[in-house]
C-alpha cells in the first residue's frame, strides 16, 4: 500500500467522489442533482416556477404576433441547514484487527489501517447524510416544505427553522378526502382522480402515486380496483410488481382517466433522533407527482483545516474533513453537507393522507 498522506480535504474529497453512490429511491426518482445545483455561496438562490397553459392565440394573416408574457416564477434566497456526522478514530481501532481485515492479509500496520478505517468511515458517514436527505426529501414531498431541527455539541436542541414553498399558514397541495381507502365504500379511483386534476390544472405530469405499505394494501384490497386489474381486454392497468429501488416496489399501474398511474409501495426506514425506526413514508400517506419533480440543492461549506488553520470554501456535497488531537491520540473524520430539496414547480406533489391512525 502507498505511503502518502490521505487525510488532506482535497484528497479526501477525491476519495468521497469514488465511492459509490447508494440508492436512495425519492432522492433518485424525485430529486436529482447536477454541477449546477452546487453552489458556490453558502446560501442558494431557488426558482420555483408557475405552470402554464396558456393557447398561442390566432392572428390574422400578415399580421404581427401577439406578445405574450413568460409565465410566473418565484425565487427565493434560502441558507440550507448543515448536516455533519463526525467519527473519531482512536488507538484502539487501529492496533486491534479490523472486520473483514484478513482480506488484506496479515502485515498491515496501524497507518495503513487507518486508513482503510477513513476510508469505510467516510463511506458510513455520506451514507448517513444520504438517509438525513432521503427524509427531507419525503418531508418536502408530504409538507411542501422542511423543517430544521440543530443540535449542539451535546445533542441539545438549539435551533427550530422551517422552510415552505407556499405562502400562508396550510399547504395548498394537501388534499382532505372523507372515506379512508381501506373502506370497502371508498372511491379510490374518484380520489387518484382529483389527486391527478390538480397537477393538471397546474400543467404539471402525473405518473407515480408514491405510499406507505398499509395504504398500498388498501390500494390491493379494493374490490374495484381488483376488477379494473382483472379486466385484461380493456387494459385498465397491470398488476406486476417491479422493484425499481431499495425498499420501493411498483404494486400495479393504474389508469386514471387517462393517465398510466404507477402505484409504488415505500417501505425503507432509518432511525429518528430518538433511536427509533420509522418509515420514510408515514402510515397513511399518499403522494402523487412525477419523476425529477424536484431537484436537491447544495450550499457551499467553508472550515477551518487543521492543516494550516485557515478558512477554505469548498463548493461540493460531500465535504471531509479530518483532525487530530496528539494528547489524547484521537483523530476525527467528519462529512459535512448542507443540502436543500426543492420543488422545480409550484406544488409538484399533491400530498393526501388516505388512512386514519
Amino acid at each position: 500500500m502507498p505511503n502518502y498522506d490521505v487525510y488532506t480535504t482535497r484528497r479526501l474529497l477525491l476519495a468521497i467522489q469514488g465511492l459509490q453512490e447508494a440508492p436512495n429511491f425519492l432522492l433518485d426518482r424525485y430529486f436529482p442533482h447536477n454541477e449546477a445545483d452546487v453552489f458556490t455561496t453558502e446560501k442558494v438562490l431557488v426558482e420555483i416556477r408557475d405552470g402554464d397553459r396558456r393557447l398561442a392565440p390566432f392572428v390574422i394573416p400578415y399580421s404581427g404576433g401577439v406578445p405574450m408574457s413568460r409565465i410566473g416564477q418565484r425565487m427565493y434566497e434560502y441558507m440550507p441547514p448543515t448536516v455533519k456526522p463526525q467519527r473519531p478514530i482512536t488507538l484502539d481501532d487501529v492496533v486491534k484487527r479490523g472486520f473483514g481485515e484478513a482480506l488484506y492479509g496479515d502485515n498491515i500496520t496501524p497507518q495503513q489501517r487507518a486508513q482503510l478505517i477513513a476510508i469505510r468511515d467516510l463511506d458510513e458517514l455520506r451514507d448517513m447524510v444520504y438517509r438525513r436527505m432521503e427524509y427531507m426529501a419525503s418531508e418536502v414531498m408530504r409538507t411542501n416544505g422542511c423543517k430544521m431541527v440543530d443540535y449542539d455539541d451535546n445533542g441539545a436542541t438549539t435551533i427550530i427553522d422551517e422552510i415552505r414553498f407556499y405562502d400562508g399558514d396550510h399547504n395548498p397541495a394537501e388534499m382532505t378526502f372523507d372515506t379512508d381507502w381501506d373502506d370497502p365504500t371508498a372511491d379510490i379511483f374518484a380520489n387518484m382522480a382529483a389527486m391527478v386534476q390538480a397537477l393538471s390544472e397546474a400543467g404539471l405530469p402525473a405518473e407515480d402515486l408514491v405510499v406507505s405499505t398499509d395504504v398500498a394494501d388498501a390500494i390491493m384490497n379494493n374490490e374495484k380496483v381488483q376488477k379494473m386489474l382483472d379486466n385484461r381486454r380493456m387494459n385498465l392497468g397491470e398488476a406486476e410488481p417491479t422493484i425499481t429501488a431499495p425498499g420501493a416496489a411498483i404494486m400495479c399501474v393504474l389508469n386514471v382517466r387517462g393517465h398510466k398511474i404507477n402505484v409504488i409501495a415505500y417501505d425503507k426506514t432509518y432511525k429518528d433522533d430518538q433511536g427509533k425506526t420509522q418509515p420514510f413514508m408515514p402510515s397513511g400517506s399518499a403522494i402523487m407527482t412525477a419523476p425529477g419533480a424536484g431537484r436537491a440543492v447544495f450550499g457551499a461549506v467553508t472550515q477551518v483545516e487543521q492543516s494550516d488553520g485557515q478558512m477554505h470554501s469548498y463548493a461540493a456535497p460531500y465535504v471531509p474533513k479530518f483532525t487530530f488531537n496528539a494528547e489524547n491520540d484521537v483523530r476525527n473524520l467528519t462529512v459535512t453537507s448542507r443540502p436543500l430539496m426543492v420543488p422545480n414547480d409550484v406544488n409538484p406533489f399533491i400530498f393526501a393522507k388516505v388512512l386514519s391512525e
